[in-house]
């Protein structure tokens, strides 16, 4: 099972898209600073997770969230839980 998640950055206006098998060990990886494209904008916090049968529907459910039209339905759902505020 594939897990597309969003995580946003709780200290700068970041988030991130992305894709694993293992959630939880991800999430530790970009908290602690090793992955190389998200360690500047550490810590994270969890905003959305979808689970997939495959690889492939994770991947096209990956590319969605970070097309124009998911990219607007994360900041939606950022919006919803900072109380209306957009960093």
């Amino acid at each position: 099972m594939f897990t597309v998640y969003a995580i946003s950055s709780l200290v700068k206006s970041f988030f991130y898209v992305g894709m694993t098998e293992k959630l939880a060990e991800r999430l530790v990886r970009h908290n602690k600073g090793f992955v190389r494209s998200t360690k500047r904008y550490a810590p994270f916090n969890l905003i959305y997770t979808e689970n997939c049968e495959t690889g492939q529907h994770a991947r096209e459910r990956e590319k969605f969230l970070k097309s124009t039209s998911g990219k607007r339905f994360l900041k939606s759902l950022i919006e919803k839980k900072s109380g209306g505020i957009v960093r």
